[in-house]
């Protein structure tokens, strides 16, 4: 569905922050993105959504290159992408409803969004994300008096009205505490099960990437030194990506707890399809 091939980004300061990036990315698959601070995970990111301008390669959603579009084609491109921003991006003053239903502005245009003429179908499509998200007792509430954690949550209902075929979540947990980030981690794992969404998730915390996503890769100075299932990210591969450390201590403290087991793992699926396990 998404696929980069020889991605690079260098800036004026002829400093590297992409190189030689290969990447496919298939429908339903959610995958995290590792590595140290300046790595090029936020940078990898907004590469694909052309918040950052890649300096050269191919990035291909669903066929169509992203790289070539310009205008009216990059907005509707952009529709099929949401985002999901590390400091939340709400407008403070808006309400919670206001601030879900302003992920249709790709949709309904500007003046129809500045006067809030939205269609019945978009708001009561806002009230269901809204439940589904747990915060159908806060839809009047200012987003400036929400917690941080009912604020990732306005953050990931906002992008789902979008109705995106991909997920770009910036350091989702960065802010948060380690039960909340679990809960947000989570959650948006359903909703990708649920929606059959792609998602690529930059995160620092490497025992909730292991928890949560199908897929891990590993950034080091702007390369990719990992690719592989949360299995196979062991001590070595960890050494690969981060330097030495005595990771196997290490996850453990960040986790908090026993690392999960597979019960554990599978056990919000379970929740979400119903399944037997």
């Amino acid at each position: 569905m998404l696929t980069l091939s020889q991605v690079n980004k260098r800036y004026s300061t002829g400093d590297h922050a992409l190189v030689g990036i290969d990447l496919n990315l298939p429908r339903g698959q959610v995958m995290a993105l590792i590595g140290p601070s300046g790595a090029g995970k936020s940078t990898l990111i907004r590469c694909v959504n052309r918040l950052v301008e890649a300096s050269s390669g191919s990035i291909r959603l669903e066929g169509t290159e992203l790289t070539q579009l310009s205008g009216g084609q990059l907005r509707k491109a952009r529709r099929a992408m949401g985002m999901i921003f590390q400091e939340y991006a709400l407008v403070e003053r808006l309400t919670v409803m206001e601030n879900v239903l302003s992920g249709r502005l790709g949709y309904v245009g500007f003046w129809r969004s500045f006067l809030r003429r939205y269609t019945q179908k978009d708001i009561a499509e806002a009230f269901r994300l809204l439940e589904r998200v747990g915060l159908s007792h806060a839809l009047d509430k200012r987003a400036d008096a929400l917690s941080g954690g009912q604020r990732q949550r306005v953050g990931i209902a906002r992008a789902l009205i979008q109705q995106p075929n991909l997920l770009l979540v910036d350091e989702p947990t960065a802010s948060l505490d380690p039960k909340t980030s679990r809960l947000i981690m989570r959650l948006i794992r359903e909703l990708c099960n649920e929606r059959q969404l792609a998602a690529i998730i930059n995160i620092h915390d490497v025992a909730l990437a292991q928890q949560f996503a199908d897929r891990i890769v590993g950034l080091r100075a702007g390369k990719i030194v990992f690719d592989g299932t949360p299995q196979e990210l062991d001590a070595q591969a960890l050494t690969t990506i981060y330097g030495e450390e005595e990771w196997d201590s290490r996850l453990n403290a960040e986790a908090g707890e026993k690392p999960p087991t597979d019960l554990q793992v599978l056990r919000p699926l379970y929740l979400t399809t119903g399944e037997a396990l």
